[in-house]
C-alpha cells in the first residue's frame, strides 16, 4: 500500500494511502486504511487519532467525508471516542466477547507442564524407535503388542497386572462403546442406563437401532433392587454403568454398590459396560466393577479425559476370547484402526512417564478449578472436589433448558439436563464443566456470571 508523506505540503499520517481517484468513496477508502494500519500494528490499540478538522486538512477532503470514516471505523470496532479527549484505537475485542465453553469435558492445561514441549519431545522419541513406514499403513485393529503393554501399564492402578492379550486398543472410547453394542446386542435389544447418563450412548444406541431404558439412582448411583426388576422385565443386552465421577451427576459409586451390582449382573446373566474415563482423576475411588465380575463386565479406559482428547487412544478390557473377536470385527466395520501414530505416541507417553506426569498436573488443576467453583457457587456447588464437572441443581423459578439459553445469551455455555435425560426428565440441573476454558481468569469471571444469573429470576 503507498503511503503520502505530505499533500499540498500538509503534513500526513504515515498509516494513510493515498486517495484514489477511482478507490470508490473516500471515506471508505480512509476507513479501509485505519483498518489494515490497526491490523498491520503501525496504529496501536489506545493510540490518538487526529481530530477529524485536523485530518480533512491534511487529506484536503471535506470533513463530512472524514466524519463518515470514523463513523465506518467505530462500526468496525477500531476506534472509540473519549468525549474531549479524542478518539483512540480500540484494544481488540475479539478475545473479550469469545464464548466461555463450559459445556465440552476436557483436560484443563496444567500448570508446569509444558504441553508443546512435552509433544515435541514424544514424537520425536517415537519418530526415532519406530519404523516410520509402518506408523503410516495399514493395521489390524486392537493395537500392537508395545501398545497393549502400555495400555496394561495405564490400567495396573484399577486392576494391577493385566493380561496384555485381553485388552483392545481403540481409537476413542465412543468408537468402543458403539463397538461393543454392535457385537453384544441386536436391533430392538434393551440397554440399561442410569436416568441420567452419558449422551454418546444415547447417540450410538440410536443410531444403531436399540432401546435405552432408564433404570432409577439415589445418591449412590443405579439402585440394585431397581435394576435386578429391570433385568428380568426387558432381558437387556447390556448394561451401562459410568460409576466413577458420574458423567453428568459427578456421583462416585461407593464399593458396596459396585458389588451390589456385579452380582446382578452374574445372578441374571447380564453383560456390562463400564465405562471409567475419570477413575484416574479421583480421589482414592473403590475398585471398578470389573473386578467383581470380570467375565461379565466390559472395561473402558480412555485417555481423552486425563490428558487430551487429541490422541484418540482407549483401552477396553475384555476377558472372553470370543467375545473379543466378536468386538474386532465390529469395530472394523467403521473404524479399520486406530491412527498408529497417536497410539504410538500415547505409548511413549505412558513408558516414559510423560503421561503420568501430565495426568497429575490435570488433577491439580481440576481440584483448584473446584476450589474455585465451590466458593463462587456457594450453597450450590455440591461435587467433591475431582473430576472435570459439576452438576449443579437450579432454584425451582429456572428450568435447565431456559436456563441454558440465558446463559447462552451472556456468552457462556452449559449443558442442560435434557441433553443427558435416557428417560422423562426428572432432574433440574446443568452440568458445568471446568477444563475447556483455558484461563483461569475467563473461568472465574464465566462462574461469577453464573453465579449472578442464577441469584435472578428470569
Amino acid at each position: 500500500m503507498s503511503q503520502l508523506k505530505n499533500i499540498q505540503d500538509k503534513e500526513v499520517p504515515v498509516w494513510l494511502p493515498r486517495l484514489a481517484v477511482h478507490g470508490g468513496p473516500r471515506f471508505l477508502q480512509i476507513a479501509d486504511a485505519l483498518q489494515a494500519a490497526v491490523a498491520e500494528g503501525s496504529l496501536k490499540p489506545g493510540e490518538r487519532l487526529p481530530t477529524q478538522r485536523q485530518l480533512a486538512a491534511q487529506l484536503d477532503v471535506d470533513l463530512t467525508t472524514v466524519t463518515r470514516a470514523y463513523d465506518e471505523a467505530r462500526r468496525r470496532n477500531l476506534l472509540e471516542g473519549r468525549g474531549a479527549r479524542g478518539t483512540y484505537v480500540t484494544a481488540p475485542k475479539v478475545e473479550l466477547n469469545a464464548v466461555l465453553d463450559l459445556s465440552m469435558n476436557t483436560p484443563p492445561p496444567p500448570d508446569g507442564v509444558d504441553f508443546d514441549d512435552m509433544l515435541k519431545q514424544g514424537l520425536s522419541q517415537v519418530l526415532m524407535r519406530a519404523d516410520n513406514e509402518q506408523l503410516m499403513t495399514y493395521h489390524l485393529a486392537g493395537g500392537s503388542d508395545s501398545d497393549r503393554q502400555a495400555g496394561a501399564r495405564w490400567l495396573a492402578p484399577m486392576f494391577g497386572h493385566v493380561d496384555t492379550q485381553q485388552l483392545v486398543v481403540c481409537p476413542g472410547a465412543q468408537a468402543a462403546i458403539a463397538a461393543l453394542i454392535l457385537a453384544l446386542t441386536e436391533p430392538g435389544d434393551v440397554i440399561l442406563a442410569e436416568a441420567m447418563t452419558y449422551p454418546g450412548l444415547r447417540a450410538a444406541a440410536t443410531q444403531l437401532g436399540r432401546r435405552i431404558i432408564a433404570v432409577e439412582a439415589d445418591q449412590h448411583g443405579m439402585l440394585p433392587e431397581m435394576l435386578e426388576q429391570a433385568c428380568r422385565q426387558h432381558q437387556p443386552g447390556l448394561v451401562y454403568l459410568n460409576p466413577t465421577l458420574q458423567n453428568p451427576t459427578a456421583v462416585t459409586m461407593p464399593a458396596h454398590r459396585r458389588k451390589e451390582l456385579a452380582s446382578i449382573a452374574l445372578r441374571c446373566n447380564v453383560r456390562m459396560v463400564e465405562d471409567d474415563p475419570y477413575w484416574l482423576l479421583a480421589d482414592t475411588p473403590p475398585s471398578p466393577i470389573a473386578t467383581f465380575a470380570p467375565e461379565q463386565v466390559y472395561y473402558i479406559s480412555t485417555l481423552s479425559k486425563c490428558l487430551t482428547p487429541g490422541l484418540r487412544v482407549a483401552f477396553v478390557l475384555i476377558r472372553d476370547p470370543q467375545e473379543r473377536e466378536r468386538f474386532l470385527a465390529a469395530l472394523r466395520s467403521f473404524a479399520l484402526m486406530g491412527a498408529p501414530l497417536t497410539a504410538a505416541l500415547a505409548t511413549q507417553w505412558i513408558v516414559d512417564g510423560s503421561a503420568q506426569g501430565l495426568m497429575e498436573g490435570v488433577r491439580k488443576e481440576a481440584r483448584l478449578r473446584h476450589w474455585m467453583a465451590r466458593d463462587i457457587l456457594a450453597g450450590r456447588y455440591s461435587g467433591d472436589g475431582d473430576g472435570l464437572h459439576v452438576w449443579l441443581a437450579l432454584p425451582a423459578y429456572w428450568n435447565s433448558a431456559q436456563f441454558a439459553r440465558a446463559a447462552e445469551s451472556e456468552g457462556i455455555t452449559v449443558m442442560p439436563a435434557e441433553a443427558f435425560a435416557t428417560g422423562s426428565l426428572s432432574v433440574n440441573a446443568i452440568r458445568i464443566s471446568l477444563g475447556g476454558i483455558k484461563d483461569r481468569g475467563r473461568l472465574q469471571a464465566a462462574l461469577q456470571r453464573l453465579s449472578h444469573l442464577l441469584a435472578q429470576r428470569p
